[in-house]
Order: structure tokens, then sequence, then C-alpha cells
């Protein structure tokens, strides 16, 4: 069990990382990815030869006798959301590193890019339910909360429910925001979900996985556990058929998840625990 020194000096590791990352790597380019979805009133001014006349102000128009405009600016200040599977899959790992540490730096690495963009920042995390939600704000106390509550949250529930979390999202945040959906995707349908939550806010998906979970080596007859439901089968893995069903298993679980985000034109980044995820999400915000 982890002590208060122990947990400090874990969220001041991950905190140096991602601020160095943030600072000298993604100093552009999270603000060219993200740029300002709407659009916020600034001023009027006189008609100019080449204005779009849709612009035109026609109340100051008819007061002043004189043509004018309205002018627009993007509005810079985002909200960025997290929303993090935290449920029982989560804490697997094989290789060093658990899905939920790959996470965790994601998220850190993520906030502080927000934060030198004085973005705010919230946080959901869920498993079958809700378990916490931070209501975005801006600040490097909040932040360092956010990567704390990360590392130390233990959840009530074991299951995962996508739906719910996006349901979640729906219903408590009115402006348009970046959702990050973090999770392995282990969860019933949530195509609806998805579906009406893409409309209205900027979703992206961030699939993390295990290497193991997506081909097992020849290590004979296992014993395994699922994770969220305590239930046990053996497996004999070395059998080349068995291990053939077990990778196609996972390939049609990443075909079904990269289906549903296409169709609603959201992105999906897929993240293994070995991967370099700075270069990935590099490849991410530069795509945008």
């Amino acid at each position: 069990m982890s002590t208060t020194a122990d947990i400090i000096k874990k969220v001041r590791r991950i905190e140096i990382k991602a601020r160095g990352l943030s600072n000298h790597i993604f100093a552009g380019e999270y603000h060219s990815a993200f740029k300002g979805r709407g659009m916020s009133f600034s001023e009027v001014r006189a008609y100019q030869y080449g204005d779009d006349v849709r612009s035109i102000d026609w109340n100051v128009t008819a007061r002043t006798g004189q043509a004018h405009i309205k002018v627009y600016e993007e509005e810079r200040e985002l909200t960025l959301l997290l929303m993090v599977d935290i449920s029982k899959s989560s804490q697997f790992g094989t290789l060093g590193k658990q899905k939920q540490e790959l996470i965790a730096e994601l998220c850190a690495l993520l906030s502080f890019s927000a934060l030198k963009n004085n973005d705010k920042v919230g946080l959901l995390l869920f498993s079958s339910e809700v378990e916490l939600f931070i209501l975005p704000k801006k600040g490097k106390s909040h932040i360092l909360r956010i990567i704390r509550e990360l590392l130390v949250f233990e959840p009530k529930h074991k299951g995962t429910s996508i739906q719910t979390a996006l349901r979640t999202v729906h219903a408590l945040i009115k402006k348009r925001c970046i959702a990050f959906l973090i999770s392995d995707f282990m969860s019933p349908n949530f195509e609806d979900e998805l579906k009406v939550l893409s409309k209205k806010h900027d979703l992206i998906g961030i699939h993390v996985f295990d290497e193991k979970e997506r081909q097992m080596p020849d290590i004979g007859l296992c014993k395994v556990e699922d994770a969220e439901t305590g239930e046990t089968l053996w497996i004999d893995f070395s059998d080349p058929k068995v291990r053939a069903a077990y990778q196609e298993s996972f390939l049609n679980q990443m075909v079904r998840i990269n289906s549903q985000f296409t169709k609603n034109h959201s992105d999906l980044i897929s993240l293994n625990t070995q991967d370099d995820y700075v270069m990935k999400l590099r490849q991410f915000f530069q795509k945008r």
C-alpha cells in the first residue's frame, strides 16, 4: 500500500515529465490541434470593401446611415475533459507498466498542455458507474489534484459502462468541450451514446491495451481470470488455433471500436503500454 510520501513522489515525477514535454514538445501543437471551435462577438466597425455582407449589423447601419459589420474573434479558452476508465481491467499490465499508469501519464501531459494554453481541465472517473467528477477549472494545483486522483482513487465497482460515462457528460457539460475518452473499451455497446455526445463535443477516444491482450505466446495451459467479473477458466495456449482465435477476438474488438468512432466523425488513438505515447500523440496533433 502506497504511503503519502510515495504518492507525492509519483505525482511529482509525473508532473516533471509532463510539464517538460508540454513545454518543449507540445507547446504549439496542442494549441493548433484544438483551436477554439466557437466565435465570440468582438466589435462593430465600418464596412470595408471586400467584407462579407452577411456580417453587416443592420441595426447600427440603420442608426448611423453608414454600413457597419460585426467583427468576431475565435474563442480561445477551451475546456478539456478527461473521461477515464478506472475499472478493474485497467490495473492489468505484463511488461512493467499497467494500463492505469500509462493513462495517468497521458492525462498529465494533456492537462499541462491545456494549462499552458489557459484552458480549463475536468476529470470524470468511471467504472460501471461514475465514481468521481471534478468540475473543469484552471491552475496548477487543480492539475496536480487530477493527477493524484488518477494515481490513488479506489473504485467501488469493478465493471465498465462507457454508456453511463457518456450519458453523464452529456447531462453535465453544456458548453462544447474537448472530451478524451480513455479506456480499454471492454464495455457493453455504447454506440448510441457516442453518437449523441460526438455531435455536441469534440470527442477523441484513446484505446489503451496491454500487448498480452492482443496476442498470447505459447505458455501452455493457463488459468485466466476476468478482472471485472471474477470468472476463471483454463485455456491451452500451446494450441495454435486457440492463440489465433484469441488474437482474432482482439482484432474484431479493434475493428468494432474504430468503426463506431469513424462513423461518428470522432478520432481514435490506439496505444499499448509499451508504445511511445509521446510520438503517437504528436502524430495525432499534427494530423489535426
